[in-house]
């Protein structure tokens, strides 16, 4: 399990870069944004796959001990969204992507 911060803003910080892997290839998880809400840590990972110049975006939660869940991410609440966008603020690669997938 990669080691987290949490933060007196409501945020956990894992450490970046950090591996992935998935059967089709791996990489980096170069930026990631992450809120600690009422029931999950919801969170948005910047991937950037092995050879470079490839990425993905990843919606994803971990539940409160810090284990990384495999169910679809639902954000919860209006403190998600606020605490989504003000982690978000911390990854400029990650915010500049998803401001073209909304603009």
């Amino acid at each position: 399990m990669a080691r987290s911060k949490r933060q007196a803003d409501g945020e956990r910080r894992r450490e970046v870069p950090r591996p992935f892997q998935f059967h089709w290839g791996g990489g980096q998880i170069v930026e990631e944004a992450s809120f600690v809400g009422e029931h999950v840590e919801p969170a948005i990972q910047l991937l950037e796959y092995e050879g470079g110049g490839s990425y993905g975006i990843r919606f994803c939660y971990y539940n409160h001990d810090g284990r990384f869940q495999r169910s679809p991410m639902m954000i919860d609440s209006e403190d998600s969204l606020k605490g989504l966008r003000a982690a978000l603020e911390q990854t400029p690669k990650l915010r500049a992507l998803l401001r073209k997938l909304v603009t």
